[in-house]
């Protein structure tokens, strides 16, 4: 017994780094049973379930591991574990431990910082920010998220300290891409427009110098999508599909696809299990299985999709989107990029509901060549690269439109704006939910969000991005006339 025990944590280890999750979890069940309160078998536990989808129950395994854990590493661990699987509220105490424990730590206070913006608790996320820059003041991002957690105003700023960090040499390209954010941000806010405009195109293009990315290829996918899933196609799946009505948020980032995420996740019947990777995932899946795991190319892929077992894509996808929310309840899936997908979601899904929201041309251009993203949107650094995309992208949902009549919601962000009442309750009558006031008090929903717009939401409806982009009329000039000569009205959706 004493020779299987001392193997046990070289077997966990080896179905970790295989990434043999179920065999990992199946040697730390056995440990368990002679080492309950082994907190670190408990995490790792917790990390097993989370990799295989099973959000909630990884949290309950980081709960357990985090009333047992007394060491500030393996507290942070428990913590950054819980953020990922998008319980900020055990996180926050996780990341509280480790910074009692351990209160001159940057790291541990930058991981509270985060999870204090994603609740909303912007007030102490800047205090943890402040520390971290003067116990780490190389620490780049810091500077970037601590600008967004507030408008700045003329008498209480940070450009003369971002001024100062911007002129000392800054090791490496992607801090020096964060302080430029950070100022174009904080110059953008006090009104200096042609100070902003200026460092928000050094980081743009810094950053884009330092992307490997062909515009290319996502114009060409919404060919292959529109060859794969032609108007003369039947759009629905088979009766026997999935009756289930998950909520779809789709449309291009920054265009307020959080703000309808906000207003339709603050129904008592409806939870956002924010921007999921499954249906994406599912489909690549299911083709892969299909095609005998043979490599294929994107426009393959794109092909093979239109061929799918869509009852059986839809069950996939709702075994993986529902364990990131309780049971009976209504799921949103807030993923922007799933606009990609409309044909296949009502094909595997017929009875989801998908919202697509829109903004106009130079607004929603802008607001995405402003946003520094963590990942993915690589298009968005460069203005002829983001016309291209747009064009793309309006190209698509129009086909979707043809092909799917009356299926998808057009919610224009700018009505939603001038009219708050009235698109919410043509939202709610579209997914089929009962009016309820806490939509309309959506700035007040305690519920976390980790997308970039997790401070604007915590305010109520405003309507200074509407026009913001106007003042960059003569910097944006090449962008509008790239989208006018396709025939796109740049300052009408």
């Amino acid at each position: 017994m004493a020779a299987v025990a001392a193997t046990m944590p070289q077997e966990v280890a080896r179905c970790v780094r295989a990434r043999d999750w179920r065999g990992a979890i199946g040697w730390i069940d056995a440990a368990l049973a002679t080492s309950p309160r082994d907190a670190e078998l408990l995490r790792t536990r917790a990390h097993c379930l989370l990799a295989l989808g099973r959000s909630q129950d990884a949290c309950a395994a980081a709960g357990e591991a985090l009333h047992i854990a007394d060491n500030p590493t393996l507290l942070d661990a428990i913590g950054t574990l819980l953020n990922r699987a998008n319980d900020q509220r055990q996180a926050l105490v996780a990341f509280d431990r480790a910074v009692a424990l351990a209160p001159n730590n940057p790291h541990f206070l930058f991981n509270r910082a985060t999870v204090q913006r994603f609740l909303g608790h912007l007030a102490a996320a800047e205090a943890d920010y402040d520390r971290v820059i003067a116990l780490a003041p190389n620490d780049y991002e810091a500077y970037k998220n601590r600008s967004d957690l507030r408008t700045q105003s003329l008498d209480r700023n940070h450009i003369a300290e971002l001024t100062a960090v911007s002129a000392r040499a800054i090791p490496h390209w992607k801090g020096a891409v964060q302080i430029q954010y950070a100022l174009a941000k904080e110059y953008e806010d006090i009104g200096d427009y042609a100070r902003s405009f200026q460092h928000l195109q050094a980081g743009a293009g810094t950053r884009r110098r330092h992307l490997r990315y062909d515009v290319a290829a996502d114009v060409a996918t919404v060919d292959w999508i529109t060859e794969a899933f032609p108007v003369a196609r039947e759009p629905l799946a088979l009766a026997n599909a999935p009756r289930d009505a998950p909520i779809f948020i789709v449309g291009l980032p920054r265009s307020g696809t959080t703000l309808v995420d906000r207003i339709v996740g603050s129904h008592s019947t409806v939870r956002s299990a924010g921007e999921l990777s499954c249906f994406a995932l599912s489909i690549v899946d299911a083709v892969r299985q299909r095609s005998g795991g043979a490599a294929l190319t994107r426009r393959d892929l794109i092909a093979q999709s239109a061929a799918l077992d869509f009852s059986a894509l839809g069950q996939e996808y709702l075994t993986r989107a529902r364990c990131a929310i309780p049971a009976g309840m209504r799921l949103i899936d807030k993923m922007p990029l799933n606009y990609l997908y409309c044909g296949l979601i009502l094909r595997a899904l017929p009875n989801a509901k998908i919202v697509h929201v829109t903004r106009r041309p130079m607004a929603a251009c802008y607001a995405m060549y402003k946003t520094l993203f963590e990942d993915g949107y690589p298009f968005s650094y460069d203005l002829t690269e983001i016309a291209r995309y747009y064009l793309g992208y309006r190209r698509l949902m129009a086909h979707w439109q043809a092909v799917l009549p009356g299926c998808i919601h057009h919610l224009s962000y700018e009505s939603l704006v001038a009219d708050q009442a009235l698109e919410t309750r043509r939202l709610l009558d579209f997914c089929g939910l009962e009016w309820q006031q806490a939509c309309a008090q959506f700035h007040r929903n305690p519920a976390p969000t980790t997308t970039a717009s997790a401070a604007q939401v915590r305010q109520p409806l405003y309507d200074s991005s509407v026009s913001q982009w106007r003042h960059y009329a003569a910097e944006l000039a090449p962008l509008s006339a790239l989208l006018a000569a396709a025939g796109i009205d740049p300052e009408q959706a």
